[in-house]
């Protein structure tokens, strides 16, 4: 499977290694780069590639108004966020406007890479460092099944859980000791009940009622 990628970041050094890293990656073709959101919309409407490699905080238009707009103009685009914050209110606020990843720039070239291939199957892409906010964040605002607005079972809504920490359907299955079969049917469930389109849509659920640790603050440049 090859997988198009426009790369944005507004530091040139690092978006022209991004660029280069990612074309000599086996089945990965640069389509295009941007230096700020204004110019990564314009080069997905023009390219509809596969994926974006998203920096966050950029001039002229940033990157959690950039994926918003991207996401929803450009349904066929998936959106990885590679920046070098992870606080709670960046993590929530790139998901919400519907990144399907979140990495830092502490990543190394494979963990890139894997990532850009992963959204472009759909799948969604958190960094270690990221779930474990997220875990925070789920713990904070966990709450009875009897809660919740989809009416979802209390298994379902413990896997709601657990994919907003970002885990996929084995790990799932490994810790609440049950098949993975039984999972991917409790997801099913969910998902129709929620109207869900993907894991993604999940991921951002599960996490829109988190509010940010106080103190935190959504920074520029």
């Amino acid at each position: 499977m090859s997988v198009s990628v426009v790369v944005v970041d507004d530091q040139a050094a690092v978006r022209e290694a991004l660029a280069v890293m990612l074309d000599l990656a086996e089945g990965i073709t640069v389509v295009a780069t941007a230096t700020n959101g204004r110019e990564a919309v314009a080069a997905v409407t023009e390219h509809v590639p596969d994926v974006v490699l998203m920096d966050l905080h950029m001039p002229v238009l940033d990157g959690v108004e950039a994926t918003a707009r991207i996401t929803e103009t450009v349904r066929e685009t998936q959106v990885v966020v590679l920046t070098t914050f992870d606080d709670d209110e960046s993590i929530l606020a790139a998901l919400q406007a519907g990144a399907v990843g979140y990495l830092t720039k502490e990543a190394d070239r494979a963990r890139i890479e894997q990532a850009v291939r992963s959204a472009g199957s759909g799948q969604t892409v958190l960094a270690p460092e990221v779930q474990r906010r997220l875990v925070a964040l789920a713990s904070r605002q966990a709450r009875p099944a009897s809660a919740t607005p989809l009416s979802l079972t209390a298994r379902e809504t413990e896997i709601l859980g657990l994919i907003g920490e970002g885990l996929r359907n084995p790990e799932i299955a490994e810790r609440l000791v049950i098949s993975e079969a039984t999972v991917k049917t409790h997801i099913n469930n969910l998902f129709a009940k929620a109207g869900f389109h993907s894991r993604a849509d999940a991921v951002r659920y599960a996490l829109s009622t988190a509010p940010p640790e106080p103190g935190t603050s959504y920074r520029q440049g």
